[in-house]
Formats: structure tokens, sequence, C-alpha cells
């Protein structure tokens, strides 16, 4: 194997793409612009570039993984020239019209454009559970599957580039909100001294049971039938919810966290739905575009 592959960024999980790529023994050339980054992964066998013109000289697929996607474009557009006929595969954290226009601005240069979702925290690169979601160019997906699959298990969603964006976005929305709930929770048992690593216990357990319920309330939400036997309405919903920010400021834990589902429920009880099942809360959250 003599064309290497360029990785621009060495952040914590930049560093760890690149050394799953040394370890599958693959030329590798890294840069990013504080140098002392590169040191470490020099001394396993990288070619530490000293410029960003340097690091992509060769001919081999060129791997982003930045600050943000302002900071692509600041890396990229001034070597630009220099990239027609080649691959870069965006793993930084980008939104999905951020991924659509990086493509859009690929495409007009002639660069081949794939970009990935990391699922998967640096720790967990080369290993298993690492799993990162692809879209964009099916051809640099096919042709540089050997490299993705040492990061992890490789899903390519299609040709639209800001899929894998979307899903990943979709995903972190729904650990986000959930840690902030456990968070939420651990404060009130701790008004009563129950430690965080106790109440955790508890609650990882109870939130594993409840995501068996998901596939279930997919099935209500594709069907749009909330009428259905057995569904929890959006009145006992809000009961319950109200309760629950009673209990909150009655223990001196900020409600901010259960306030906007609250407000939804309402909404959707004063338009005249509050008998339906509580899976409606997705007409009120869904895009109308």
């Amino acid at each position: 194997m003599t064309t290497s592959t360029t990785f621009l960024g060495l952040g914590a999980m930049g560093s760890a793409l690149a050394a799953a790529a040394l370890d599958a023994g693959r030329p590798t050339v890294v840069w990013n612009r504080t140098r002392r980054r590169a040191a470490a992964l020099g001394e396993r066998g990288a070619t530490v570039a000293g410029g960003v013109e340097e690091a992509v000289a060769g001919d081999g697929v060129i791997v982003a993984c930045l600050l943000d996607h302002r900071s692509v474009h600041g890396v990229l557009d001034p070597v630009a020239g220099n990239l027609s006929g080649r691959t870069v595969i965006n793993l930084t954290t980008t939104t999905p019209n951020e991924s659509r226009e990086l493509a859009a601005w690929a495409a007009e240069r002639g660069i081949t454009f794939l970009d990935g979702a990391i699922l998967a925290v640096p720790e967990m690169i080369g290993g298993a559970g690492s799993v990162i979601f692809y879209s964009g160019s099916a051809i640099a997906f096919e042709q540089h599957r050997a490299l993705l699959d040492r990061w992890g298990e490789s899903t390519y969603l299609g040709p639209d580039a800001g899929m894998a964006s979307l899903y990943d976005m979709a995903m972190l929305t729904g650990m986000y909100t959930m840690f902030a709930g456990f968070m939420h929770g651990a404060a009130m048992v701790g008004t009563a001294g129950v430690p965080a690593t106790e109440f955790a216990e508890r609650q990882a357990a109870f939130l594993a049971a409840m995501t068996g319920g998901l596939a279930g309330l997919a099935a209500i939400i594709d069907a749009k039938d909330y009428t259905g036997e057995g569904q929890q309405s959006l009145r006992f919903t809000e009961t319950a919810l109200a309760a629950l920010m009673r209990a909150s400021n009655d223990a001196g834990v900020d409600a901010e966290v259960l306030k906007p589902v609250h407000d939804i429920v309402r909404r959707q009880i004063a338009a005249g739905f509050g008998e339906e099942g509580t899976a409606r809360m997705f007409e009120e959250l869904r895009s109308t575009r």
C-alpha cells in the first residue's frame, strides 16, 4: 500500500482516526494547526506535514476532522485548486445543510465528497460499538470501505450528503435530552441525600426498559393513528407532567427541563386532541415544510 491517507485536524477524534489508520499499516500524513498535537502520531510513523498544502500534496484520500463547518472551509478553501480529482471525507460535526453546502462546494471543484457522522467517543474508534454513518458519494464509500471499516461499523445512508448529519443530529437530540432528564432526576433525589451514582443504577435499568417501547411508538406515528386502544392520552400525560413539575418545584429543583414538553402537551390539548394518544406530540414537532 503506497497511497497515503491525509488527516487534517488532530483533536481527540482526529487523532483516534489517524491512529487506527496507522494500526492498519496505512501510510499516513497528518496536519494540525497546533503542530505539537501531531508529535505522538509522528513517533508512531506518520508523516507530519508543516502546512495544509504540504499535507494534501499526494494523491490519496483526505480526511477532515476539524472544529466546525467554518473550519473546514478555512482549511480547504486555500488549497481547493489542488484537490480536483481527489476524495474528501468530512468527519467534522456539521449540520445537514452545512454538509450539503460542502458537497456542492466540492462538486463545483471536481472533488469527490463523502460526509460522515461518528456515533462514538474517541476511545471507541476501531473497537466494538463504534458506528459511523456516511452519505454523499457512493463510489467514495465503496472505494474506501477498508479504511472506513477500520474506524467502526460503516453504514451508507444514500447520496444526499446531509443524511448522515441529519441522523446524527436526531440521535444526539435524544441523547442530550436523556442526559438532561437524568440530571434533573438526580437533582431531585439529591435533595434527600441520594448519591447520583445510586440513582444512576436504578435509572439506567428503567430507561433501558423504556426503550423497548420505541418501536411501538414509531408504528403509531407512522400510521398516524393516535386513537388506538392502550395509548396513554395527552390529558393523562399533562396531569403527570404537571405533578412532576410541582414535585420538582417543591424540592427546589428547576423544572426548566420539563417545561417545554409540558407546553407541547398543553398546546395539543388546547387544539382539541386531549383524548388522543401522547404520541400525537409528534405532530406538534414535525417539520411542516
